[in-house]
């Protein structure tokens, strides 16, 4: 349900030259290509339906939801390769008592390492890298 509602919310506030794609490749160099449970991305990297991957430099942030399964792999190493990678914004969303909790990433350019720009339990407002206002709480709803 997370992602439905990260998605959908997502869509209703995101700027006319930007996209919202779930469960797509990101090229990030060769022979690595993790799938982010959700990216937004410049339009003009958007060619066709046939698509499976897109370039680490059209994306901004990668989303990933951790899920039992992939709590190291979310945690640590997809972070440090999207920061490698140099994409800008990275949010993580955990589950806590059955509602969504995002952390906000932002890369720091100086270290290719994200720092952490805050924690959101019930609602996600952002100004970067988009004006965004997301009430977390509505996943009880769905």
């Amino acid at each position: 349900m997370t992602l439905f509602l990260l998605e959908r919310e997502l869509r209703r506030f995101c700027p006319a030259h930007l996209r919202v794609r779930r469960e797509m490749s990101v090229v990030l160099g060769l022979r690595q290509r993790p799938e982010p449970d959700m990216v937004v991305l410049h339009a003009e990297a958007v060619q066709g339906t046939d698509e499976t991957a897109y370039e680490a430099s059209d994306v901004l942030p990668a989303v990933e939801v951790v899920s039992p399964d992939s709590e190291e792999r979310d945690r640590k190493r997809k972070p440090q390769l999207y920061a490698e990678a140099g994409i800008a914004h990275f949010w993580r969303i955990e589950n806590q008592a059955g509602r969504p909790t995002v952390y906000v990433y932002e890369l720091d350019p100086a270290t290719t390492t994200y720092a952490l720009t805050g924690i959101y339990h019930d609602r996600l407002k952002l100004s970067v890298p988009f004006d965004i206002d997301i009430d977390l709480t509505e996943i009880d709803t769905l």
